[in-house]
């Protein structure tokens, strides 16, 4: 069992060090203070603050409509509850797409406001102007190539990417762009499992994998859909380590059979 006075503070020079010794890097979301403080006292190495908030925290189909205000406000409840893991936070769509500056101002108001260690942002040409200008501000940046959700409307599919010739080609690019400009990593989304160890070799920096096969640095899942609060999502990448929604729909049962029959609160439970 880690404890998070046994291990190091997790830096992105740590992340670096951890792909040279070959250790596998541990990535979960996180949205709030409660579930924050758990994954930090496990030892997890980092944690995202994903735009995935939008789905699994206010009910959206994608994670299109969350904004920079509401990924504010879940990084800096994260934050408040962390001690050793690296905490890395999404820019929402619409935040950097097409203007570098707005780009850079994003990212300086969330890293101000938050107090969170890095940012994670989908594509690669094409935000390759808004990677070097935030950059050129110190903000670590964290690289997303393959099926990136923030494109769901051009893509028109969540089906698995890069398994065409030339799309391979332009990932494989893009992740040369992303570790030439000085991305810290790079998350790699539901692609070919030997495409994500091609890349994974041929980088320096750090892939995380989603759907992306066990040959990559390291691993991301939501935590809601790995500890099976949420039942509606099954793709095949996921592992369920828990079934809390049925637990958890257990437990609510019992409290309103015991409210309903009075049997709560007890004597002990009473002033």
């Amino acid at each position: 069992m880690y404890t998070t006075k046994d291990l190091p503070k997790i830096t992105t020079h740590v992340l670096q060090e951890m792909k040279l010794k070959g250790e596998k890097i541990a990535m979960l979301t996180g949205y709030d203070f409660s579930m924050a403080r758990l994954l930090d006292e496990s030892g997890i190495d980092v944690i995202l603050v994903g735009d995935s908030a939008s789905n699994v925290m206010a009910g959206h189909k994608t994670t299109l409509p969350i904004t920079i205000d509401q990924m504010i406000y879940h990084a800096s409840s994260v934050m408040r509850a962390v001690k050793r893991a690296l905490v890395v936070v999404d820019l929402p769509f619409g935040s950097y797409q097409g203007n570098s500056k707005e780009a850079l101002n994003t990212s300086i108001r969330i890293m101000k406001e938050s107090g969170c260690n890095a940012i994670k942002m989908e594509g690669g040409q094409e935000i390759k102007e808004s990677i070097d200008r935030i950059l050129s501000a110190g903000i670590p940046v964290l690289g997303h190539l393959g099926l990136t959700p923030q494109s769901i409307n051009k893509f028109g599919t969540y089906i698995v990417r890069a398994t065409e010739d030339e799309e391979a080609k332009k990932l494989r690019s893009d992740a040369k762009i992303l570790e030439d400009s000085g991305c810290f990593g790079i998350v790699l989304e539901k692609i070919p499992a030997p495409l994500a160890a091609e890349v994974t070799r041929s980088i320096k920096i750090p892939t995380i994998g989603i759907g992306a096969g066990k040959d990559v640095d390291g691993q991301v899942l939501v935590s809601h859909d790995m500890l099976g609060i949420n039942q509606d999502f099954s793709p095949r990448f996921l592992r369920r380590y828990h079934n809390l929604h049925d637990e958890m729909i257990r437990s609510f049962h019992a409290y309103i059979h015991d409210v309903k029959s009075a049997e709560f609160p007890n004597d002990r439970e009473q002033y």
